[in-house]
């Protein structure tokens, strides 16, 4: 804006002067320096120290002002040193019908100064002054929109910000609250499966285990919600060791072959003898503990798993597949978040908080092992992990 202000004054100065010449050029007679003063950001006065025509100070303004090419409304007036007043004043319009422009109520200002002089003000400069911009005054206005939603944008990053951190600490606090209880509650069961008495009633025994196995599962979803809060927090150490994953894995499908048979499917095996790797052991055995529940949990009628292991090119290659009812494609890249399950409406036949396979991403991810999920809904699941 100062640039363009400056351009229009610029030429506004060398215009004024080169009517004041004119005047000279007709036998008027002109001070050496100090001919055009700026008195306001609009009004110039110009000292011609002689009498001026009116008429030919209209002429030689309309020609200098197109000579420069400012081309801009402006009303100027003679001053009267016999009445101080700015007499003759004439308004002239570019962009309107000069009849129907009403001269300014406020009259042009005196200048002490000057005893023969006449006075040029642009009532519309502003107006010029933006006219000449309106590339600079589209980004200006682009640019405060963008900073405005950039704001809005931080304000709401830093709310949500806030509540995943509320959200956090609940969550920590409730799992560290729920261990003691599900301790003591744990150890108790204990006793009563220890109790000769309890052992000789068949439905007493029963329900004993039945508290007992609910309150392993339980321990399980809490200490999976806390490892996951670590995981979140970057703090997940690895513990990681040499260890014989082909072993682990049969003792693992061995664990989960009975109950799967017992729910009328079938769990097929094949692992290659011997195969090393080095990991967190813990972490390794959870996610695959958490692949194989998911796999019998959304099996169609009887879950009907295949767990694989081969090696290739030095690294593990461990897939787990499932003939169950599969991952439509449009939740298939949410699958992996936090809390995330696939929509099913009312019907809420399979119990879980979806952080199953948010904890297998985040164990892959920390192991930097490549995992790769494909599903084909009613068909079923393939989960693989490249282990190196």
């Amino acid at each position: 804006y100062d640039i363009k202000e400056q351009q229009l004054q610029d030429k506004t100065f060398y215009a004024l002067r080169n009517v004041a010449k004119n005047f000279e050029k007709i036998g008027r007679s002109i001070p050496e320096y100090d001919i055009v003063t700026q008195t306001l950001p609009n009004y110039f006065v110009v000292n011609v120290n002689d009498v001026i025509n009116a008429n030919n100070l209209e002429y030689f303004l309309l020609k200098e002002f197109e000579n420069v090419g400012l081309r801009e409304d402006f009303e100027y007036g003679i001053y009267d040193c016999a009445t101080d007043k700015m007499e003759y004043t004439d308004y002239i319009s570019f962009t309107e019908n000069m009849e129907d422009v009403p001269l300014k109520d406020d009259p042009l200002l005196i200048y002490d100064q000057y005893t023969y002089y006449f006075g040029v003000r642009f009532p519309k400069r502003t107006d010029s002054i933006l006219r000449m911009m309106p590339t600079t005054i589209i980004l200006s206005v682009i640019l405060v929109v963008t900073i405005v939603f950039f704001i809005l944008a931080i304000s709401v990053i830093l709310r949500q910000k806030r509540l995943s951190e509320l959200q956090k600490d609940f969550i920590n606090n409730m799992t560290h609250e729920f261990k003691t209880p599900i301790s003591s509650t744990g150890i108790a069961a204990d006793v009563f499966l220890e109790n000769p008495i309890i052992q000789q009633d068949t439905r007493l025994y029963q329900y004993a285990t039945i508290i007992k196995q609910q309150i392993s599962r339980l321990d399980r979803q809490v200490e999976k919600v806390l490892q996951i809060a670590k995981v979140e927090d970057e703090i997940l150490a690895l513990k990681k060791e040499n260890f014989n994953l082909s072993i682990l894995l049969s003792d693992i499908a061995k664990a989960h072959q009975l109950e799967i048979e017992r729910a009328g499917g079938s769990l097929s095996v094949e692992i290659q003898p011997n195969i090393e790797v080095r990991a967190d052991k813990v972490h390794l055995n959870n996610i695959i503990h958490s692949l194989l529940d998911n796999a019998k949990k959304y099996a169609k009628e009887y879950p009907h798993v295949t767990i694989e292991l081969s090696k290739k090119n030095k690294a593990a290659i461990l897939t787990i597949k499932d003939q169950g009812k599969g991952i439509p494609k449009a939740f298939q890249d949410k699958i992996f978040n936090k809390f995330f399950r696939v929509p099913t409406g009312n019907l809420h036949d399979v119990k879980g908080f979806g952080l199953g396979l948010f904890y297998v991403r985040n164990i892959c991810k920390a192991h930097h092992w490549k995992y790769q999920l494909s599903s084909e809904e009613g068909v079923g699941t393939t989960f693989s992990i490249k282990i190196k």
